[in-house]
């Protein structure tokens, strides 16, 4: 609330926040076509490894040329126009920028980011939720040593089921649970990029005329995006996974307060307090009616009979007891609502959703019988797909990270199903492979566990 009025302020005293993109795809895109429509920003830069492609995005989405044709980044300060280049570490370095969003999804690039802006003193939305399920508890914590807010990205469903948990806290309600919708049967797990257009319903035809990415789009339906996002969601809010992972229930909306309850009380939850995937599919595919695919719940209880009365005087859908009830959001708006991550974190100096502790982690699991000397090829690829753990048994078992799973040997097989651990690799030499090492490290001493991965500890 009120985020207008102060960015209305900002123009009206020619202070606008002054904000840098890294990562013109769509996400990135989508932010493009808002930002110049919003009052009290500027969009100082624009970084991507291909500087014609963000040209080619500030045009689509309806920028005239002639305001991204800033030479520098100081000419772009003075002139309110956009500096085109693709020196991220120059964008982020830059005394004129003061907020980092970076939609790279990258999650090695997200960490350099990361790092970068506590040196530099920036400010930075994480789109980037691949980096965040990798490392964000510690990103967090050395941006708050930094004194820099680290954010999850409005737009994005963790960010969205962030604000609905802390509505319903905030309102003096328990969450029994919180998540999101997806497309899912246990199949897609197998899914690869190879199969990923049958299980969409994409014809060859629509395939070859859109620009579409499929081990991206095999990574959302195998269920490694809805393990990584409630990874975010578990790590910022404090609710925690199931031990066996998601469940993806079938579940419309008219079914949340009885689905999302715990099995001790006739739902499918393990505990109270539990992120979890609802999926928009009967088992035996048939659709789920009134389905949440696109949008974000929470469902929580009444606890008294003052307020289960009020429920029902307030027409709210209950499970059988009339105590458990849930509110949801419909869709996401992705990019084209990022702009209220930049506002919060720019104005008030808050993040929309950021990790508090690890709770949730995302480990590779292999798609199929993997042999020795194979090379892992990561997020929606042919190998492996990411499932969500607790973090202590992720440490536990060694488990690595999916983050980590793109371009690195096998040292052992791994039979199908089984989650591929550090000791089963040729250990990565990287910057995030290294920080994700520290992270475990320093939660495993935290904890007092003794990780296979860290026997040192």
């Amino acid at each position: 609330m009120n985020l207008y009025r102060l960015l209305q302020q900002r123009a009206a005293d020619k202070h606008p926040l002054r904000v840098a993109l890294i990562g013109a795809g769509k996400f990135g895109s989508m932010f493009l076509s808002q930002v110049r429509r919003t009052p009290g920003m500027h969009l100082v830069a624009v970084a991507d490894l291909a500087p014609q492609r963000a040209r080619d995005s500030l045009a689509r989405v309806g920028w005239p040329a002639e305001q991204f044709a800033a030479p520098s980044f100081a000419a772009a300060a003075n002139s309110g126009k956009t500096f085109i280049t693709d020196d991220a570490p120059a964008v982020i370095a830059s005394d004129v920028v003061e907020i980092l969003i970076d939609a790279t999804g990258n999650p090695a690039a997200g960490i350099r980011h990361v790092l970068a802006c506590c040196k530099h003193g920036k400010h930075i939305v994480m789109v980037n939720v691949e980096a965040d399920a990798l490392a964000g508890p510690l990103l967090a914590r050395r941006a708050a040593q930094a004194g820099i807010v680290y954010s999850l990205a409005y737009g994005d469903q963790p960010a969205l089921i962030c604000e609905m948990v802390d509505w319903a806290r905030a309102a003096g309600f328990e969450v029994v649970a919180a998540g999101k919708g997806t497309k899912y049967l246990p199949a897609y797990h197998d899914s690869t990029p190879e199969t990923v257009w049958d299980y969409y319903g994409f014809t060859p035809e629509q395939v070859a005329r859109g620009d579409y990415n499929a081990q991206m789009f095999n990574s959302f339906l195998d269920g490694t995006k809805s393990a990584i996002e409630m990874t975010a969601v578990a790590n910022a809010t404090g609710l925690t996974p199931a031990p066996q992972g998601l469940a993806f229930p079938p579940c419309g909306v008219d079914d949340l307060p009885r689905i999302l309850k715990p099995a001790a009380a006739g739902g499918w939850l393990h505990h109270a307090g539990q992120v979890e995937v609802i999926s928009s599919l009967e088992r035996d595919g048939r659709p789920v009616f009134r389905d949440l695919r696109w949008g974000v719940y929470v469902t929580f209880s009444a606890d008294s009979d003052y307020v289960r009365r009020c429920f029902r005087e307030y027409g709210l859908i209950t499970d059988d007891t009339g105590n458990i009830s849930a509110m949801y959001k419909p869709y996401h708006l992705i990019g084209l609502e990022l702009g209220i991550s930049v506002a919060s974190v720019g104005l008030r100096h808050e993040a929309t959703g950021a990790a508090t502790g690890f709770r949730g982690d995302v480990v590779a699991v292999a798609k199929r019988d993997l042999k020795a000397g194979e090379t892992l090829d990561g997020e929606g690829g042919y190998t492996v797909y990411g499932r969500l753990m607790p973090a202590r048994d992720s440490l536990a078992c060694g488990g690595l990270p999916i983050g980590l799973a793109h371009g690195v040997r096998l040292k052992r097989a791994v039979t199908r199903g089984g989650v591929v651990t550090w000791q089963d690799i040729a250990a990565p030499d990287s910057d995030a492979a290294r920080l994700r090492r520290e992270m475990e490290a320093e939660f495993a001493r935290e904890w007092g566990v003794i990780s296979p991965a860290h026997e040192t500890v």
